[in-house]
């Protein structure tokens, strides 16, 4: 669990917190496998010995006060009886202290029951596949690419299943000799519901396959999946809606039965069940369908400027709450480069604890890479956090994409979440409070529950004590790209070189700019012609390419740029420190660079 102020020091009191004008509070990554400065946590297997204080419920730890029989809370000051057991566990003898008493951090295992109890409650990973047939040969062949990849990253003992939805929804059965798939039809009403059950069509048993005895007839049945086919447009369109059906994506439908098809086993044989949708356009077909007409896009292109995109509907918000209540996270992985309104569908992979993926084309997509990065990932479900403030200070608001509790304030219920999702928390003074050298000082305590797949099929709980999204660093890099330059390939010059046009007049011959999502190896046009373009395999530049497409989440777009030749657009975009706010270049003479030169100079001219 990683743990970062927004302050460096907390103000003493609220008349300097409202002079400052800073935002005062936290960011939580809670499954960062490090603390905030890259340390590990203190691990134990008795978590169900930790105390908890009688008047707030804060967790023992480190930094509470301790007697020979009691101890005093850290977060409320109430003090607090040791049992028997407790004192013994707590008496210092050195080298054997129990790890709340040797780290802030600490990572403690809760026991699971044993027998047919323990077997129930391991349950097994499942994860459905669900293919949008109204799309290209090309979309179908790198979603194909992406399940085969998943299907390596899954861990041994997974279901899976295949769902395909265009005016129809198709469930397969791969568990026989050769695959079955059955279909029914969706209904256009935009508040339509099937006229049957899915579990009707297929018992959910046959359509969930186990990976380790069906993997290769999940394979075949994946080639077999076709695009909507001029045959099945032509049987099913009315007097010249041929183009249209073509077309025709029920996808609010497919994702609402689907969920509600798996609810069905929730809590027995799944905790947490992921769904990976692959849209290659926008919802146009039943129930849940968006308006992306011309008129309409055209309007929110001129206002994208000025205004943040609305949701069209409350479909899919309400589909996230049933998605969560049912144990399923949904991930959406859009292919596409028409509208397709993911103002209005993101909000049902992100707050269901999924992740939602872009893709322009598929040319350039990383869709593979980048679901086999997800999968290989640890991850968190079922979790529970509960953040807790000294006395002298409160809560006042908290954001990211989790579901407060429905009794307890300030306990959120996260469905799922991996090491870069992060949530953070704005703080203010309780009245007439501050902070004084004769008063404790400010203290939070994080407590973070939740589940994890190992890879022996086992599952435990953990409570995590202490004292959405991407993780900051992540964000940075998103919002304020590294510039690095490099004398040649095998030798680096200089780390964060300023984003501004000066690198165009600089002696550098290469640079590397990193946009967390883009890769640009730039060259000089003045590069001297002996520099190898692109730079060789085993080079220090590559390798540091490759180290940092390896550490992230996503794999980013690699672009290389010579300047002599090559169109240097891409690069220049991301040379802010050269443009307004609108994103247009500035005069060379009212740059950043020129602004601070200018600082250095009137320091210079006054000896400040």
């Amino acid at each position: 669990m990683a743990v970062r102020a927004s302050l460096a020091c907390f103000p003493s009191d609220p008349a300097l917190h409202a002079a400052c004008g800073m935002p005062w509070g936290v960011a939580i990554t809670p499954f960062s496998a490090t603390d905030e400065r890259g340390f590990p946590p203190a691990t134990g297997t008795e978590g169900h010995l930790l105390p908890r204080c009688q008047s707030c419920f804060a967790y023992f730890n480190l930094l509470c006060p301790l007697d020979r029989w009691s101890w005093n809370c850290a977060i409320c000051g109430a003090e607090n009886d040791l049992s028997a057991d407790a004192a013994a566990r707590y008496a210092r003898d050195g080298g054997h202290d129990p790890p709340e008493m040797r780290s802030a951090f600490v990572d403690l295992l809760l026991p699971v029951e044993e027998g047919e109890a323990a077997a129930a409650a391991a349950p097994t990973p499942v994860y459905v596949a669900a293919i949008d047939l109204s799309s290209s040969e090309e979309f179908l062949e790198l979603v194909k690419s992406a399940l085969q990849a998943a299907l390596e990253a899954l861990l041994p003992g997974s279901l899976f299943g295949l769902l395909t939805f265009s005016s129809k929804i198709g469930l397969y059965d791969v568990q026989g000799p050769i695959p079955i798939v059955k279909n029914v039809f969706i209904p256009p009403d935009s508040d339509g519901a099937l006229q049957v059950d899915l579990e009707d069509i297929m018992p959910l048993c046959s359509f969930l396959a186990s990976i380790d005895s069906c993997k290769d007839r999940i394979t075949e049945a994946l080639e077999t999946i076709k695009p909507m086919s001029s045959w099945e447009v032509a049987a099913n369109a009315h007097d010249g809606q041929d183009h249209v059906l073509h077309h025709i994506r029920g996808f609010g439908v497919a994702l609402d039965v689907l969920i509600n098809y798996l609810s069905s086993e929730y809590g027995n044989a799944f905790e947490l069940a992921r769904i990976f949708a692959f849209l290659s356009g926008p919802p146009n077909y039943g129930a849940g369908q968006l308006d992306i007409n011309e008129d309409q896009n055209s309007g929110k292109a001129r206002g994208a400027d000025h205004i943040l995109l609305q949701e069209q509907t409350s479909f899919y918000r309400n589909l996230a709450t049933s998605a969560v209540q049912a144990g399923v996270c949904v991930d959406l992985f859009a292919i596409t480069n028409e509208y397709t309104d993911l103002t209005s569908l993101k909000v049902l992979s992100v707050e269901s604890g999924g992740s939602l993926f872009l893709y322009s084309s598929t040319d350039e997509s990383t869709l593979p890479q980048d679901i086999y990065k997800m999968l290989s990932r640890p991850y968190a479900f079922g979790c529970v956090m509960r953040l807790r403030t000294s006395s002298q200070f409160k809560i006042v608001d908290s954001y990211g994409h989790f579901f407060p509790d429905p009794q307890y304030m300030h306990v959120q219920h996260i469905n799922c979440c991996d090491s870069f999702a992060t949530y953070s928390y704005d703080f203010e003074f309780e009245k007439d409070s501050q902070f004084s050298r004769k008063s404790s000082p400010p203290i939070i305590q994080i407590a973070f529950k939740y589940t994890v797949l190992v890879h022996n099929g086992d599952i435990s709980d953990l409570p995590n004590s202490g004292c959405s999204a991407l993780e900051p660093a992540s964000l940075r890099q998103a919002i304020w790209p590294t510039l690095i330059s490099y004398s040649s390939p095998d030798v680096e010059a200089e780390v964060h070189q300023s984003l501004s046009r000066t690198v165009f007049t600089s002696e550098r011959p290469i640079y590397i700019l990193d946009a967390y999502k883009d890769l640009l190896v730039y060259y000089s046009p003045t590069a001297s012609s002996e520099i190898p373009f692109p730079p060789p395999r085993n080079c220090l530049l590559r390798s540091t390419v490759d180290r940092l497409k390896q550490e992230r989440n996503i794999t980013p777009k690699l672009v290389f740029i010579h300047g002599a030749h090559d169109d240097t657009t891409e690069f220049e975009k991301y040379l802010v420190e050269d443009q307004t706010l609108d994103g247009s270049p500035l005069s060379s003479s009212t740059g950043f660079s020129s602004f601070l030169d200018e600082v250095r100079s009137k320091v210079a001219e006054h000896g400040i």
